[in-house]
Order: C-alpha cells, then sequence, then structure tokens
C-alpha cells in the first residue's frame, strides 16, 4: 500500500501545500495513494494519534511519501530513529523535497548508502544550526555590549536547571537544546546532570 503523511504543528497552520506535493508527486508517477494522514500536533515526540495510527497500518513492501524529512521529527535524533525504524519494518521512504532520499524500488545496498545519506544529512543540519545559533549569540552579546547593557552569562539557578532537565529527562528535549537553553556545553551539562541527580 502507498500511504502519504503531512504534519503541522498548530491548527492555525495548513498542510496544504503539504498535501498538494505528495498527491502531484503520485500523479506524476503514475501510482495511486491509498491512505492519507495528517496530524495537526508538534514534532518534539511521536504522541501523534494519526502517526501512530499509520504506523500500525505500515507493513512490508509498503511505502510512504512525506514532503519533507523533518515531518517524521523535529530533532535529528527524532528523525534517525524514526527512518531506521521505518527501515526495519520494510518500508520505503519518498522524500518529495529531497529526491535523494528515496528508498522505493532500491535495492539493500542502495538503500543503506541512503541511510548513510540521511544520517550524514542530519549530522551536516545539526552544525549548521549550532553554527547559527552561535553566530545569533554573537551578534546579540555584540549589540548588548555596544549599548552598554551586557551584563554577562545568566546565571543558572536551581528552578532553570530543574525546568530544563525535567525536560530532558523525560525526552522532550535533547541534551544539546538543554545545553543550549542553560548556555553550557554539552559536557558541562552532562556533568552538571551528574551533580544534581548525586544532591537528589
Amino acid at each position: 500500500m502507498i500511504f502519504g503523511y503531512t504534519r503541522v504543528s498548530t491548527t492555525d497552520q495548513n498542510a496544504a501545500r503539504q498535501h498538494l506535493a505528495i498527491t502531484e508527486y503520485a500523479k506524476d508517477n503514475g501510482i495511486a495513494i491509498d491512505r492519507m494522514y495528517e496530524d495537526e500536533a508538534s514534532g518534539k515526540d511521536f504522541n501523534r494519534p494519526k502517526y501512530q495510527a499509520l504506523k500500525d497500518s505500515l507493513r512490508a513492501g509498503d511505502i510512504l511519501i512525506i514532503k519533507e524529512l523533518d515531518r517524521i521529527g523535529r530533532n535529528m535524533g527524532q528523525i534517525k530513529q524514526e527512518w531506521a525504524e521505518l527501515q526495519n519494518i520494510g518500508v520505503d521512504i519518498i522524500v518529495t523535497d529531497t529526491p535523494i532520499l528515496n528508498t522505493a524500488n532500491k535495492n539493500d545496498l542502495e538503500k543503506s548508502l541512503i541511510t548513510n545519506i540521511v544520517f550524514e544529512l542530519l549530522a551536516y543540519m545539526a552544525e549548521k544550526e549550532r553554527q547559527k545559533i552561535l553566530s545569533r549569540q554573537a551578534e546579540g552579546i555584540a549589540i548588548a555590549k555596544a549599548q552598554g547593557k551586557y551584563t554577562g552569562r545568566k546565571p543558572i539557578t536551581r528552578d532553570n536547571f530543574d525546568t530544563v532537565y525535567a525536560a530532558w529527562k523525560t525526552g522532550k528535549i535533547t541534551a544539546v537544546e538543554a545545553a543550549r537553553l542553560l548556555e553550557l556545553s554539552k559536557s558541562t551539562f552532562y556533568r552538571k546532570v551528574k551533580q544534581h541527580e548525586r544532591k537528589d
């Protein structure tokens, strides 16, 4: 069977653009979509009713069509894990915006190479995002210093560490995101986690 999946983060957004891309891809390639699933939910986790229903329906040999890679997850770790799970089921994936990632009609070697490309692409995207964040921080600090408003890094309080720690511990954010929120390096974040857990 051939499935399409779209996701928007809020009810204010419209999935029509994704839906059109999927249906046009199917039409251009002479295939018929058997079922479409659409979620209005954040990509922060996989507690999405339609996505879970989709996964329950997927079988080896099925094809899943999405418009963009990040429709199946928001952070890089989630996407990697989900991609691997879909491949293990035996589902072929078509990403209309990135044809090089399509696994349909590929042999096992080609699928393995595509998976490696996906993981390398995700690592590249994560690094670019990290560089963008650092660049924005540097620009913000420079502006604040020029205006005489820069007071240095905000102190980490018990309250804000507890909030970020809880979000990380429950899987709502990654360690990289937690460290960024606290303005720490990843290694420093893990060190503080160990100290925090010893105290508790």
